[in-house]
């Protein structure tokens, strides 16, 4: 074929491969198999992310190299891996995960449309598939200890503020001197939070996508044990003493929720963010937090920018609430070292 590939982040770990259209309409996609795709219909997404993590513009005509994936959006789209082939399907997101859009924000552009022309294969005919395919994962043991402090980054919702705090708190720890590690935990693959969270200070930001995954929207609990275990071991090289891991969406989504209740995966956390869009979410949001046994150390978020939503909220709250400054400048850090040393007292008398 001498048409030119433009191949998407979600590739990024597909070195070889040969094209094989003959199966096309008779194979269902599984999450992480990787296709080529013909657009149809620009719509939403004018625009992809090549394995570099450069933006390229995509038009009506052009071949792209993506993977099936599910994602979950408030804001924009829900959509699936269809179980049968489709003669359309969707871009659900600038990473490269193709589906079948289910549910759409109503303010947001027609998904762009397109039609698979193949799927990639490799020598013997086996269809490419992103997961793990470079990198080998690790099984979850909840009694794993790790010589960093693990702070979870949790939100109300989707742009509530979660990866602003856990960016501000790394650097806030990077200038008190300690080495700090981010991991994305769950989400849809697009490169943004990562490179942000390494600008803002971090010695080593990764996400789901070092295992192959698009996306983790629609994981069983056990998989996603499974790779905050891989993600977990993979921050050994940084020496990290803090692991600051955030949870994509809000606390009722269902993967956020699924891990929150789940007491292994708790046992893991040493300490909790918790980022707020205004007051009375903050409020809802502890209650939630509060019913699965949680207490956040703090909260940050969005509410932060408005003194007024801070007066409200802090008249109703007892846990300290931290604008991105007083994560990054001090405060918030000698927080987390006090209680720290509380709990290696409480230890030493035990």
């Amino acid at each position: 074929m001498n048409t030119v590939i433009k191949p998407t982040i979600a590739c990024q770990q597909v070195d070889s491969y040969r094209l094989d259209p003959s199966f096309i309409h008779s194979y269902a996609p599984n999450v992480g198999d990787v296709g080529l795709f013909e657009v149809l219909s620009p719509g939403k997404h004018r625009l992809i992310q090549n394995p570099q993590g450069a933006n390229t513009y995509i038009y009506e005509g052009d071949h792209i190299l993506a993977v099936f994936g599910n994602r979950y959006a408030t804001k924009v789209f829900e959509g699936v891996v269809p179980v049968e082939p489709q003669t359309v399907y969707q871009m659900l997101g600038r990473g490269g995960v193709i589906g079948s859009v289910r549910t759409a924000h109503s303010k947001i552009e027609e998904p762009t449309l397109l039609r698979q022309i193949a799927y990639a294969v490799d020598d013997k005919g086996q269809v490419l598939n992103t997961l793990y395919l470079r990198n080998q994962g690790s099984r979850f043991d909840p009694n794993r200890t790790f010589p960093g402090q693990v702070i979870l980054s949790v939100g109300t919702t989707m742009d509530s503020g979660k990866t602003t705090s856990a960016a501000y708190l790394a650097g806030g720890l990077k200038r008190a001197g300690f080495r700090v590690a981010y991991i994305k935990l769950t989400g849809t693959l697009f490169l943004k939070d990562t490179p942000f969270v390494l600008d803002r200070g971090a010695d080593m930001a990764i996400d789901f996508s070092m295992f192959g995954y698009p996306s983790t929207y629609c994981c069983e609990l056990d998989e996603l044990l499974d790779l905050h275990q891989s993600l977990l071991d993979a921050t050994a090289p940084a020496r990290p003493d803090y692991i600051l891991i955030e949870i994509a969406d809000g606390l009722l989504q269902r993967e956020t929720h699924m891990l929150l209740s789940d007491p292994g995966f708790m046992r893991t956390v040493d300490e909790v963010l918790f980022s707020c869009s205004d007051s009375l979410g903050a409020l809802g949001g502890l209650q939630v937090l509060a019913k699965l046994g949680i207490t956040p150390f703090a909260l940050s978020g969005l509410l932060t920018v408005s003194p007024l939503l801070v007066e409200e909220t802090r008249a109703f709250v007892r846990e300290p609430i931290f604008t991105i400054e007083e994560l990054l400048e001090g405060p918030a850090v000698q927080l987390l070292l006090q209680r720290q040393q509380s709990r290696s007292m409480e230890l030493r008398r035990a």
